[in-house]
C-alpha cells in the first residue's frame, strides 16, 4: 500500500504522535511528515507562482515553514496538525517576499480586493453580518487562499493581526486579548479567536465586527445601536474578558 495512502487512514492521534517523535528528533518520522505533506505544501504555495520567485525556490521556502510548524506545534493549540501549518508556510513565503523586498502586490489582487471590499460593506448592509471568506470566495469564483491574500495586500481590518487605530496607539484584537505574544503564538490566537467570535451572541459578535474589521469607533457603534459610548466601551470590555477567559480555558 503506498506511503500517502497510509497516510490517509492516520488518526489524529496518530498524527500527533508523529509529530512528537519528529520533535524528539526521530529523522524517520520526520522524513514521513515532510513527504506525506508535500501536496499540502505545494498547494499553499501555488498562490505565490509568478510573483518572481522559482518554484522550486517557493517549495523550499514552504518546506522551510512546514518544518518550523513541525518543530513548534503543540497539542494544547487545540487545532489540527494541518490547520497550525497552512498559515506557518504562508507566513514564511511572505516574510521571504517581504525580506527579498523583489515581490509586489499583483493588479489582480489589488483589483479583486476593491470588489471583495465593495462586496463586505453591501452583504453587511443587507444581512447585519460580515460573509466568511468561503462565503466571499464562492462569490466571485476564486479560491479561499485568494481571498485572504486579496485582502491582506490592501492591509484591509479584516485579519486579527491587522493594526487598528485606538486613540494614538495602533492595536489589534490579539493584542487586546493577549500582550507580549511570540508570532506563533499570535497566529494561534487568531485561530482560536475566529472560533470564538463564531460562537457569541448576535450583539457581541457586531460590537466586535465593527470596531475590528470596519474600523468603527465607539462613539460610532454607540450610533448604530442606540446605546451610549460608555456602554459601547463597558461592553467592548466584557467581550474582550470573555474572549480572554476562553482563549486561556
Amino acid at each position: 500500500m503506498a506511503l500517502w495512502l497510509r497516510w490517509r487512514m492516520l488518526d489524529n492521534d496518530q498524527v500527533l504522535r508523529l509529530v512528537q517523535l519528529a520533535q524528539q528528533g526521530d529523522l524517520t518520522a520526520k522524513g514521513l511528515l515532510v513527504e506525506e505533506n508535500a501536496p499540502l505544501i505545494k498547494s499553499v504555495i501555488k498562490r505565490f507562482r509568478n510573483k518572481g520567485i522559482e518554484y522550486e525556490d517557493l517549495y523550499q521556502i514552504g518546506c522551510m515553514g512546514f518544518l518550523k510548524a513541525m518543530k513548534n506545534f503543540n497539542p494544547d493549540f487545540k487545532v489540527k496538525f494541518s490547520t497550525y501549518v497552512v498559515p506557518m508556510v504562508i507566513g514564511e513565503v511572505k516574510r521571504f517576499m517581504r525580506d527579498d523586498g523583489a515581490i509586489k502586490v499583483s493588479r489582480a489582487l489589488k483589483t479583486l480586493n476593491l470588489k471583495i471590499n465593495k462586496f463586505i460593506e453591501q452583504y453587511y448592509k443587507d444581512k447585519n453580518t460580515s460573509p466568511t471568506i468561503e462565503e466571499i470566495a464562492l462569490h466571485f469564483e476564486v479560491d479561499s487562499q485568494d481571498v485572504i491574500l486579496a485582502m491582506d495586500s490592501a492591509k484591509m481590518p479584516i485579519s486579527l493581526s491587522t493594526p487598528i487605530e485606538d486613540d494614538s496607539e495602533s492595536i489589534t484584537l490579539v493584542d487586546r486579548i493577549e500582550s507580549e505574544e511570540d508570532e506563533n503564538a499570535k497566529m494561534i490566537d487568531n485561530l482560536a479567536l475566529s472560533e470564538i467570535i463564531k460562537k457569541m451572541d448576535e450583539r457581541d459578535k457586531k460590537i466586535i465586527l465593527l470596531r475590528y474589521y470596519f474600523d468603527k469607533t465607539q462613539s460610532e457603534i454607540a450610533k448604530e445601536l442606540n446605546i451610549s459610548q460608555v456602554q459601547v466601551s463597558r461592553l467592548e470590555n466584557k467581550i474582550l474578558e470573555n474572549m480572554r477567559n476562553k482563549l486561556t480555558s
